[in-house]
């Protein structure tokens, strides 16, 4: 039931800490290589960098909401929508 999941290789999980500057301030990012690899994707689709990507994101997220309660939060669902669909 679970082998194509099971078969993930555990670095896929294994966290990464990046840092990026947003409205001029530098804050690190901690999310699994998994999602940093589906957020490369929407950079390459969306033809940007992964900083202008977030950027963007966040500044449309606040412009929308009033202010993002959790970045890796947003960013973890940003590629689920990405992924649910790419299909």
């Amino acid at each position: 039931m679970c082998e194509l999941y099971a078969q993930e290789p555990q670095t896929s999980y294994d966290s990464t800490k990046r840092s990026i500057r947003l409205h001029g301030v530098v804050t690190s990012i901690s999310l699994e290589n998994k999602m940093w690899q589906i957020l490369e994707q929407i950079c390459e689709a969306e033809n940007v960098t992964l900083p202008e990507f977030i950027a963007t994101l966040y500044q449309e997220v606040v412009e929308r909401h009033g202010s993002v309660k959790n970045l890796a939060s947003m960013l973890r669902v940003t590629c689920l929508t990405f992924a649910l669909n790419s299909n």
